[in-house]
């Protein structure tokens, strides 16, 4: 039997604030969109087959706000989850882990070895959270 690929790890950034569950029904609908079409569009780039994997996943999500986060960082999962339904994975019951994380601007933060991904949105945060 043959080895298929997958997509995973699917990684993209998005230079923009995620709603939170509290945002109105038309901003949650707007960022969803925000954040399946960046997902869409990583998939294109890194799987030529295009199919979603029924296995369980995990998520991780490095938040960097431009300041300090007024909100709880939990209220910004769910939307993103949604969001990722049926262009990373077939349901959100298929993830089985969640990481999250916020590097606010006043906080010292380092990776050792991003990958490319990774790099352009510490780079990004760099820039624009200082």
């Amino acid at each position: 039997m043959a080895e298929q690929n997958t997509l995973y790890p699917v990684e993209f950034f998005i230079a923009a604030t995620p709603l939170s569950l509290q945002a109105s029904p038309a901003s949650k609908a707007r960022w969803k969109l925000t954040v399946s079409e960046a997902a869409r569009q990583r998939v294109r780039q890194t799987d030529e087959l295009g199919f979603l994997d029924p296995r369980p996943v995990g998520l991780v999500i490095y938040y960097f706000p431009l300041a300090q986060m007024l909100g709880d960082i939990d209220n910004i999962v769910k939307p993103i989850m949604d969001a990722l339904t049926h262009v990373a994975y077939l349901d959100d019951k298929n993830v089985e882990r969640v990481i999250v994380q916020k590097f606010e601007p006043q906080v010292e933060w380092a990776f050792a070895n991003p990958g490319p991904q990774l790099a352009a949105a510490l780079d990004y945060a760099r820039r624009w959270c200082t």
